[in-house]
């Protein structure tokens, strides 16, 4: 049985108490932050334009408080992991995020409910969210909370694995990074993609994931291991 709209935001609002320690008294804020553009109007771009500049500056005073003694790039190393898209999609993965976006049904059986660049924006636009309901001290309760284990894990892991292999190839003078659906399978509400990764002439390698985001930067570490980067 199909759970009906009015069903569906009260297990969001409980959601946001729960996880996110927030009260929204707006629910109609609340349901736009999840809302996908494949829902049309009333979707969390906006709100997302607004998170990601907050979150930025709430993880730049930290950085800059937590190691007072790092260099401005080193600094703006850790600045890139923290606020990047796989960053944010790991954080709302742990929150539970996946399960209340709203998403038209391609968009889903496509896998766009755990695709990093959705989820991401979702984080973002929920941060974004959040600032309006509640105010700046909320927000950063909550990024001092759930990115916590990310602070610790920015020197080993500043970049994303796709990142690492465009410059290794960069470096080279090679052509850049190629990813290309070789195939989607599997029922809709658990696709697999299968992508080849190419790098000018050297030999392509393929690897799979629950999401095309997810294949390749499955592909790119796969690429970074065989070479012991």
């Amino acid at each position: 049985m199909t759970e009906s709209p009015e069903t569906l935001q009260l297990d969001s609002l409980r959601w946001a108490q729960e996880n996110l320690a927030v009260g929204f008294t707006d629910q109609a804020l609340l349901q736009r932050a999840l809302t996908h553009k494949t829902m049309g109007s009333g979707n969390y771009e906006r709100l997302e334009f607004l998170g990601d500049r907050i979150l930025a500056a709430i993880i730049a005073v930290q950085l800059y408080h937590r190691f007072p003694d790092e260099s401005e790039g080193k600094l703006s190393r850790r600045i890139h992991h923290l606020v990047s898209r796989e960053t944010c999609a790991a954080v709302a993965r742990t929150l539970g995020v996946p399960d209340y976006v709203r998403l038209n049904s391609q968009a889903r059986a496509d896998g766009g409910a755990d695709s990093d660049n959705i989820l991401g924006d979702v984080m973002e636009s929920l941060l974004g969210a959040i600032y309006l309901a509640c105010g700046t001290a909320a927000v950063e309760q909550l990024v001092t909370r759930v990115w916590e284990p990310y602070f610790a894990d920015t020197t080993s892991h500043a970049k994303h694995p796709k990142s690492a292999v465009q410059e290794w190839a960069l470096g080279r003078s090679l052509r850049p990074p190629s990813y290309e659906l070789v195939r989607r399978s599997g029922p809709h509400h658990s696709p697999v993609f299968r992508v080849r990764l190419t790098i000018g002439d050297l030999e392509p390698l393929e690897a799979e994931g629950g999401s095309k985001q997810e294949a390749e930067t499955r592909a790119a570490q796969l690429f970074l291991s065989e070479r012991g980067l």
